[in-house]
């Protein structure tokens, strides 16, 4: 399949409608995904930009010869090493050798590192340009930790379209392929889940990359990431979507994460909902067993939060698993203006809410209770009046 997106680009990437995990394991893809490459003709150069994941290489460079003699790519665009883009390089430099691949410096150690090839690397920084011929150019534009350290962004004058790779993208897989022509909601849905789980931790780069990238007074009529459907009714609306998710960003939203072994823990998260919706009854309250559901998912609605809750009874003077691996996730995620508290049954010893404190604090959450909240065994009438009363100290807290 291929995809003619004007005169001059065609996408001749891959959509994946079975992915439903990333990064390994890591990253959940309920919709899946697509490999994005572009093919792109000027008036005396042409240059393919990205290419797509390693087990569809073949396939890709079929498809390839048929929209194209491969002799007649002139060079080869690599904004990203990471596999999921860079992933065919071997099998199309094996039909076409020696042909030069652009990309950061950074971008050369990380495609050496992987594929142990030395090809005709031609590294680039910010400001350089590629002449296609008839004034037309590509610009580089290097992004770094956006989210590798190799990555960076592309733009094509003429046609006044962003090639930003990783940025502005979404894990949807659709034939319709433009904004314009999906769900909304899907859309929006897996835009901000691909901010919330990958991008967060950069928000402040992402804050300078896009007034960089503004600041260059260059028009954008089209933005084609390496992931999802392509930016074409009003693009910059995701750029938008961008500023306002790097900005400390949150709705009126508290989310309760939790697990628990015999419901006692579940119980108290209840109780502590009920008592959030007392005393502030516009607040949207979001529970989730961690042990059930998807942790992206979760994720996802903790970014939008503007409170924080996480419960875990104490087991071998620890927290649960799926909890710990959940604070461990907030630590990477390094979030920004969020308020949080712990709670969780225990019989004997009660270490977990001191331990889920901490990782709060380590992953830059400001405690609303600085001692958080202890249940002994299975809340009792009492115990869950005192979950509720909590749930009304957070809930003042948060109005």
């Amino acid at each position: 399949m291929s995809l003619k997106i004007n005169d001059n680009v065609t996408w001749v990437g891959k959509i994946d409608w079975e992915l439903r995990h990333f990064h390994g394991e890591e990253l959940s893809t309920h919709r899946g995904s697509s490999y994005n490459s572009y093919l792109v003709r000027g008036k005396e150069k042409t240059v393919l930009i990205d290419t797509v994941w390693k087990p569809f290489a073949e396939e890709f460079v079929a498809n390839l010869k048929k929209e194209i003699d491969l002799n007649e790519i002139d060079c080869i665009v690599a904004n990203h090493g990471e596999v999921d883009h860079s992933g065919s390089l071997k099998a199309l430099l094996r039909e076409i050798p020696g042909t030069p691949v652009y990309c950061s410096k950074a971008g050369v150690k990380s495609l050496k590192g992987q594929y142990h090839e030395d090809w005709n690397f031609q590294p680039v920084k910010t400001g350089d340009k590629l002449d296609l011929g008839s004034g037309q150019e590509l610009l580089f534009i290097e992004a770094k930790m956006l989210h590798w350290p190799d990555s960076m962004f592309c733009y094509l004058t003429g046609d006044n379209i962003l090639f930003p790779n990783d940025a502005f993208g979404q894990h949807y897989a659709s034939e319709l392929m433009y904004n314009d022509l999906v769900d909304q909601c899907e859309l929006f849905e897996e835009a901000i889940k691909y901010y919330a789980n990958i991008l967060t931790p950069f928000s402040k780069l992402v804050t300078a990359k896009i007034k960089e990238v503004v600041g260059l007074g260059v028009p954008v009529d089209m933005i084609c990431p390496s992931h999802g459907i392509i930016w074409r009714d009003n693009p910059m609306q995701i750029v938008e979507k961008y500023q306002q998710w790097a900005d400390a960003y949150q709705e009126n939203q508290v989310t309760i994460a939790y697990d628990t072994m015999w419901s006692g823990t579940r119980h108290a998260a209840e109780a502590i909902a009920e008592g959030i919706k007392e005393a502030n009854s516009t607040i949207d309250v979001k529970l989730f067993n961690i042990g059930k559901a998807d942790k992206n998912d979760v994720v996802t609605e903790i970014f939008k939060s503007k409170g924080i809750i996480v419960g875990s009874p104490t087991h071998n003077k620890r927290i649960l698993d799926p909890v710990a691996a959940l604070v461990e996730l907030l630590k990477g995620l390094r979030l920004q203006d969020k308020k949080g508290a712990a709670f969780g049954c225990y019989g004997w010893s009660g270490e977990s809410v001191q331990l889920l404190n901490e990782s709060l604090q380590e992953s830059g959450i400001e405690l609303i209770n600085e001692e958080g909240l202890k249940v002994l065994w299975n809340p009792d009438k009492e115990a869950r009046e005192e979950c509720a009363r909590f749930g009304r100290e957070i809930g003042v807290a948060l109005a």
